[in-house]
């Protein structure tokens, strides 16, 4: 009986001791759990500094790439609507005033749209998509007018 106890006294012992020194681990663990949990939001901080930087240079790169697609889009029509023009002077052509007045009309929206693409402020992201938008939407219906145009007037 005397070994029984004393076997379970030194098992108890040994239990302490053990479950003892785990506890100290967490508790080391913990703070450095709670150091990263402070340093956490000055990562965060540096991160989004970070982020935005990224963000308007590829805004800008973003914006110069269709800045030169669409001065393409733009110079091809103004060659079409030339072309247009010297078809208008060389042939006789049926409703002149109508024909040279649907040219003007094209020919301005055309150099609105120059305007509007050089006058366009890249540092206003949020107006970005919009922009972009309504600038396609304008580019593709003067190239299917300009179709529309030859198509009836030939």
């Amino acid at each position: 009986m005397r070994k029984t106890m004393l076997s379970m006294a030194v098992l108890a012992f040994m239990v302490g001791t053990i479950s003892g020194s785990f506890g100290q681990d967490l508790d080391n663990k913990s703070l450095k759990a709670k150091e990263n949990i402070q340093e956490a939001p000055k990562n965060v901080v540096v991160a989004k500094q970070d982020l935005k930087g990224v963000q308007k240079t590829d805004a800008i790169s973003e914006f110069q790439k269709f800045r030169k697609e669409s001065e393409i889009k733009i110079k091809s029509f103004d060659n079409r609507i030339g072309d247009l023009k010297v078809t208008f002077y060389q042939n006789k052509i049926k409703n002149k005033e109508s024909y040279q007045d649907n040219l003007n009309i094209l020919e301005q929206k055309n150099d609105n749209l120059n305007v509007k693409l050089t006058e366009y402020n890249v540092k206003e992201q949020n107006k970005w998509a919009s922009f972009k938008l309504e600038f396609n939407h304008d580019l593709d219906e003067i190239g299917k007018s300009l179709k529309d145009f030859a198509i009836n007037n030939k």
